[in-house]
């Protein structure tokens, strides 16, 4: 019997979720939820904003025209290769200090694309030629480096860089404090949280997520799982730093 998984054509393998506040949710459905990197297209005046790109395996610019209608920043929530696959297909490029290095010169460790990325995490196959045992994350240097209390202007629309160390070093969450909505990348979504990987640190990741329990949040969009409102945001913090005392 052949138990391979299908393979799914490169056009059908995004899907486009268009939300509130100009904000417009990609995902790769055919990989497995747990898996499955948010990646959020925010329109703004004279700019645009993409955070986080997925995997990579299928490519983002071609087949998702909307990234391609303004200049646009590409940030990086932090490196792991699930939400950095597609930043070296975008021109501008912006990651915090802490992981430059890692996004200038990825590899399959370091990413952790040599422990989770396997036929495992997928219930379909990208287009031929992908192999998941010679997939691997292609350069992107940062052309922004990013520090904590930078602001990504987008015209109209202003996003205030929040450090949240704790699941990566140099991981961040973006605040529009006009809309009280907040891209919190691997920090915080609602489902399980990682804190094991070989460069997480506890004692950081408890003292981001007091820092992200006392801003006031209306909308979240995280790098996981669905979106939530402020009052799964303190429901969500508040449990998880209930378990750690």
């Amino acid at each position: 019997m052949n138990n391979a998984k299908p393979r799914i054509a490169a056009e059908n393998w995004y899907r486009l979720r268009r939300l509130a506040n100009g904000v417009t949710a990609i995902d790769e459905p055919w990989i497995r939820e747990f898996y499955r990197c948010n990646i959020w297209h925010v329109r703004g005046r004279d700019s645009d904003l993409l955070v986080d790109s997925g995997m990579g395996v299928v490519s983002l610019v071609d087949w998702v025209p909307k990234v391609t209608e303004k200049p646009l920043l590409a940030v990086a929530s932090h490196t792991h290769f699930d939400h950095i696959g597609g930043h070296h297909e975008f021109p501008c490029r912006a990651v915090h200090r802490a992981e430059a290095e890692l996004l200038a010169h990825p590899t399959r460790q370091n990413t952790l694309a040599d422990e989770y990325a396997t036929d495992d995490i997928f219930d379909a196959l990208p287009p031929l030629p992908y192999c998941s045992t010679r997939y691997a994350v292609k350069q992107a240097p940062a052309t922004h480096l990013l520090e904590d209390g930078d602001i990504i202007d987008l015209g109209d629309r202003h996003f205030e860089v929040i450090h949240t160390p704790g699941h990566s070093p140099g991981g961040i969450a973006l605040y529009e404090r006009a809309s009280k909505m907040l891209f919190s990348g691997d920090i915080l979504y609602d489902g399980p949280l990682i804190e094991d990987c070989y460069h997480s640190n506890l004692t950081d990741y408890i003292a981001s997520m007091e820092r992200l329990l006392r801003l006031p949040v209306q909308m979240v969009h995280g790098g996981h799982f669905p979106s939530f409102d402020g009052k799964r945001y303190q429901q969500l913090i508040r449990a998880w730093l209930d378990d750690k005392q």
